[in-house]
């Protein structure tokens, strides 16, 4: 085969909740691709265009954000009661690496309704209106996502009335449920230190209350008084400083070590997808970076969140699990900064605007248990028919 030639591999490019990413179908990949490893990695880091040492993935399809080098490979369930399999990967921009260590829960929005596309769900359980259940298992964390996929004359709605601050257009709504998302994997307990409040000490740049949660995605949340912020900040007050940055990523490489997610901080250069670093404070009127008002009283705290080195541009589905289960439970810094009490459900303040997110939370022999989370997105296919590569690219 020459050094000319191009791969034409079937792929769907789609928008889930606020990121976007490329889906595959497991039996589409190539041969040497649909078992983990360096094969898989390189074939999607090429897809996304990585490593770029320009950061701007032009030669390919990243678009140069932690919102969008993503990449999905999804395929029939061999789960017991689930329909399809969900893998997720992060695809660093300017590094040959993917992180495979933690689930993107913007993009499970749009798992169930390209399951469905893809013919991966019963056609006999898809109604001519209404909705339809889609039970996922999302593989990188092995949980369990339930989406519940409007469906319009027999196939899935994906246009709609639904507003997603961080989206510019209106969708189809898609409720999603993420059961039993605190995390008894590789982090231990969903509090992994046995403390709703620890402190973080960071040699060279200070010592911090944290909150250290296992729910989602692995969270270290900060108070933002104690960085000097108020929480209202967009992406150009902290992106545009390379101190602020480098102090968060030596924050977030010490909590997790702490939360015995990586045994040296050295090890966080390559675990850039988990754990995220977020500060949150008690909701005062902001301006979002659409220009709308938020009104302190329209939310009850205000949330910040970094993804890959970056604050984002609204807020991480995974992170929305991890605040929401925070809220609920009393004494975290989340629940502090809402007023504190007995929670069930909060709406945060972000950078791109509000969002709600609920939770169930339950003390069981002393230790607090999420039975679910719950939030809405949207989702919509933007691209369909095949990405491709250079053959000898992976």
């Amino acid at each position: 085969m020459s050094k000319s030639a191009q791969l034409r591999i079937p792929a769907t490019y789609m928008r889930g909740g606020t990121s976007k990413g490329v889906f595959f179908h497991l039996p589409d990949l190539p041969e040497s691709a649909r078992q983990p490893g360096a094969a898989r990695d390189a074939l999607l880091l090429r897809v996304l265009g990585s490593p770029d040492p320009y950061g701007k993935q032009i030669d390919g399809l990243g678009n140069a954000s932690s919102s969008t080098s993503k990449a999905v490979i999804l395929s029939r369930s061999t789960r017991p009661g689930h329909d399809v399999d969900y893998l997720f990967g992060q695809v660093a921009i300017d590094r040959p690496f993917v992180d495979w260590s933690g689930n993107c829960g913007n993009l499970s929005a749009a798992v169930g309704p390209c399951a469905i596309h893809w013919g991966l769900v019963d056609p006999e359980r898809i109604p001519r209106q209404g909705s339809v259940v889609v039970r996922i298992w999302q593989a990188n964390i092995g949980k369990t996502i339930v989406a519940h996929v409007p469906i319009v004359g027999g196939h899935v709605q994906e246009t709609g009335e639904f507003e997603l601050d961080g989206v510019a257009f209106p969708a189809a709504e898609v409720p999603l449920e993420f059961i039993a998302p605190a995390d008894e994997g590789e982090g231990g307990a969903m509090f992994p230190t046995g403390n709703v409040v620890d402190e973080l000490d960071v040699p060279g740049v200070g010592q911090f209350a944290a909150t250290l949660i296992n729910a989602g995605i692995p969270t270290i949340f900060l108070n933002a008084a104690d960085l000097g912020y108020t929480g209202t900040e967009l992406q150009g007050a902290i992106n545009s400083d390379p101190q602020a940055l480098a102090r968060f990523e030596a924050i977030r490489a010490h909590g997790a070590v702490k939360m015995g997610l990586i045994r040296s901080v050295e090890e966080a250069a390559q675990r850039q997808h988990t754990p995220k670093i977020a500060f949150v404070a008690p909701p005062i009127r902001y301006t979002a970076s659409s220009g709308k008002h938020i009104e302190a009283d329209d939310i009850d705290l205000l949330v910040r969140a970094l993804s890959m080195g970056q604050l984002h541009h609204a807020m991480m589905g995974t992170a929305a699990v991890a605040i929401g289960t925070a809220a609920a439970i009393p004494g975290t810094l989340v629940n502090r900064a809402a007023g504190g009490g007995t929670r069930n459900a909060v709406v945060f303040g972000h950078p791109s605007g509000t969002l709600r997110v609920g939770a169930e939370a339950v003390q069981v022999g002393g230790h607090w248990q999420v039975t679910k989370a719950l939030m809405s997105r949207s989702a919509r296919i933007l691209m369909e028919g095949w990405v491709r590569v250079p053959a000898d690219s992976f």
